[in-house]
């Protein structure tokens, strides 16, 4: 579904006073908004292209230049990337007074072709290979975060000591739990309404704090495009309110660390073509070689799904996330869960995937390896019933993140369908965070060895 803008709205709302200032945002490594702030009047006059530094596709969290990349680097002077707004992406940010905000896509500045590790130039190739036959991918992530009194300031200053989180017990589904934090919730869901993106509901959490927030169901891109909009958005509201909102993966040992479970289908003619009335569970043949294709590639994906050393802190016994690559149906143990048997609505869940990743990469890696299940007409292995927490020589998800650039690496599957350049870039981003957290001394490392050792 289109953003809530036009060119010409948006015209009109700076003509009438109501809009000023337009954010021209590209997506980084790290799923993270990045741009320029134009005034409203110059981007109307000049809304083609803009351009910023390569090394925004180089960085790491902390935003350092690793070294390393063959696309961007010293020795090649951190050139420029050309930013091409995506009108489609238009909205208002109704929780950033007078500002509109505009999505891009990433050109290399020499050759004018899509940047090819560019999150959203990922996503695009892979859509565009659903397109060929004959489908349109279709998705929802949803979202956990934790709410943490104090803002992002405070905790910085503190060294992230003592976290206190808004709620005190767990308030899942609590509605009584929730109250004290409705106020950053409301202006949550009406904010991003009000932002054209089509907001179902929140809820509580397994955790004291955490929150789950749940967007409709749209066509991959512009799903990927809500969720980075959605978290920043998360941000910015709990920090008008004097909170912070935290999107990592595994906050605290012991409780359960935040998801964004990945919903999937693929659409033919305007129907769910994973729908079949006469087949079990109304999986049709094409689900199930879909779902085949992601099993048989699960550990090779895993690294768009838990992109951090911190992801795979997550995947606990008893705690939601899952241990295993299997399937199942309505079954929550499962790294892959069918919603929605027997009905029109039939899709598959995958549940490896945590708060941290972002939406491009894990949507465009599960496409390809679904994709491949179909033109492969591979088999779907038989449904796994019971805890899957204790299933015996199950695949299991990777468990750490080395393990998981490994399988990367070596994935002959997401090579032919996203390049070996692409993989190539992401294998190095990963290798660089096992590296940067094998130099660092924990907490944990503190606490045990300080007196004992």
């Amino acid at each position: 579904m289109p953003a809530n803008l036009s060119l010409n709205n948006l015209k009109q709302a700076v003509q009438a006073g109501e809009i000023d200032t337009v954010i021209v945002a590209l997506v980084d490594m790290q799923g993270r908004l990045m741009g320029k702030r134009f005034h409203a009047a110059h981007f109307l006059e000049n809304h083609d292209e803009t351009h910023c530094c390569n090394y925004l596709l180089a960085t790491d969290l902390e935003m350092n230049t690793v070294p390393g990349y063959a696309s961007a680097s010293w020795a090649a002077g951190y050139g420029d990337y050309v930013m091409k707004p995506d009108l489609s992406t238009l909205r208002r940010l109704p929780w950033a007074a007078g500002t509109a905000l505009c999505m891009c896509d990433l050109y290399d500045h020499k050759t004018h072709e899509l940047v090819p590790h560019a999150p959203r130039s990922v996503l695009r190739r892979q859509v565009e290979r659903a397109a060929a036959l004959g489908f349109q991918p279709m998705m929802a992530t949803e979202l956990e975060f934790y709410l943490f009194e104090q803002s992002f300031k405070h905790h910085f200053d503190s060294g992230y000591r003592c976290l206190v989180p808004t709620a005190r017990h767990n308030v899942d589904y609590a509605l009584g739990g929730t109250f004290a934090e409705e106020p950053v919730m409301r202006d949550l869901r009406n904010g991003l309404y009000g932002a054209g993106i089509p907001v179902e509901n929140s809820k509580g959490e397994a955790n004291a704090g955490q929150h789950e927030i749940n967007v409709r169901y749209s066509d991959a891109l512009d799903t990927s495009d809500m969720h980075v909009v959605v978290k920043a958005a998360t941000k910015e509201i709990a920090s008008k309110h004097g909170l912070s909102a935290t999107f990592l993966a595994k906050v605290a040992h012991g409780q359960a660390g935040s998801s964004s479970h990945v919903h999937q289908s693929l659409f033919r003619d305007g129907e769910n073509a994973f729908f079949d009335e006469n087949a079990e569970h109304g999986m049709s043949d094409l689900m199930r070689h879909y779902m085949a294709g992601q099993l048989e590639h699960a550990r090779e994906l895993t690294f768009f799904l838990a992109p951090y050393v911190n992801s795979y802190k997550r995947f606990v016994t008893g705690l939601f996330a899952p241990t295993n690559a299997i399937w199942s149906v309505d079954n929550r143990t499962a790294g892959f869960r069918v919603c929605g048997d027997n009905t029109k609505g039939v899709r598959i869940e995958c549940r490896i995937g945590g708060s941290d990743l972002n939406p491009y990469l894990a949507c465009a890696a599960l496409l390809a390896a679904g994709l491949e299940g179909i033109e492969r007409k591979l088999a779907l292995e038989p449904e796994f019933t019971g805890d899957a927490y204790a299933a015996q020589d199950a695949r299991q998800v990777p468990k750490t993140l080395h393990e998981a650039a490994d399988a990367l690496e070596g994935s002959a599957m997401l090579r032919a369908a996203m390049g070996d350049g692409v993989i190539d870039h992401y294998v190095h981003a990963a290798r660089w965070e096992v590296e940067e957290f094998n130099r660092a001394v924990t907490d944990w490392e503190l606490a045990r060895g300080f007196e004992r050792a």
